[in-house]
């Protein structure tokens, strides 16, 4: 099978990753573009699973006001080297994630980073819905309703979990592990802060 270098371009110009990955992915796929982007994704995960005992040692800090002025955020992104630091598209991503943050409102980086105490709160309410609402149902089931809901209200609050602005059929984590292999060095957003003159 012939991989044209229009579909390489196409496929480079969603992920960013090299020319070669891209046309490898595209090989590995039969030429199928859906499947060359979920082979890259998968690639993406393994890569930064790879390196994640590699140590920090640049990062950028970058910041996004909201065009009203009245919502701001500011996230720390850390690398391995002052070379990818520097590097505008790194940079780029940084702001993004910003960007994300001010639109969306993360609570939390993480999911470890909740508080048992969020979760024995959420688990309470919704325990006493579900309850309510689905008395006659088995125990077992009611469990797994409890537990989807939960998993749906604080993937909402993580970041990492939430589907990324700008293209929501990758999460913020996804996004994370594709500059990774883009730029083949260890990645991660140390901290992030969202600022509103407007305190809802």
């Amino acid at each position: 099978m012939v991989i044209s270098t229009e579909q390489i371009k196409d496929l480079r110009d969603q992920t960013g990753v090299s020319v070669m990955q891209c046309k490898k992915a595209l090989e590995e796929a039969g030429g199928d573009a859906a499947k060359a982007l979920v082979i890259l994704r998968k690639k993406s995960g393994e890569i930064a699973a790879k390196r994640g005992d590699r140590t920090f040692g640049a990062g950028t800090v970058q910041a996004y006001v909201h065009s009203t002025g009245n919502v701001a955020s500011v996230v720390v992104l850390m690398c391995e080297t002052d070379f990818v630091s520097g590097n505008e598209e790194f940079k780029t991503l940084a702001r993004d994630i910003a960007m994300h943050v001010t639109a969306l409102n993360p609570k939390f980086l993480k999911k470890d980073d909740i508080k048992e105490e969020d979760k024995s709160a959420a688990r309470e309410v919704f325990m006493k819905e579900i309850s309510d609402q689905l008395q006659n149902k088995p125990k077992d089931m009611q469990d797994k309703i409890l537990e989807g809901k939960l998993a749906t209200y604080f993937g909402e609050m993580v970041l990492l979990d939430q589907p990324f602005i700008k293209n929501p059929e990758m999460t913020i984590q996804a996004l994370i592990d594709n500059a990774v292999q883009k730029f083949g060095e260890k990645i991660a957003i140390s901290k992030f802060s969202r600022f509103s003159a407007i305190e809802r």
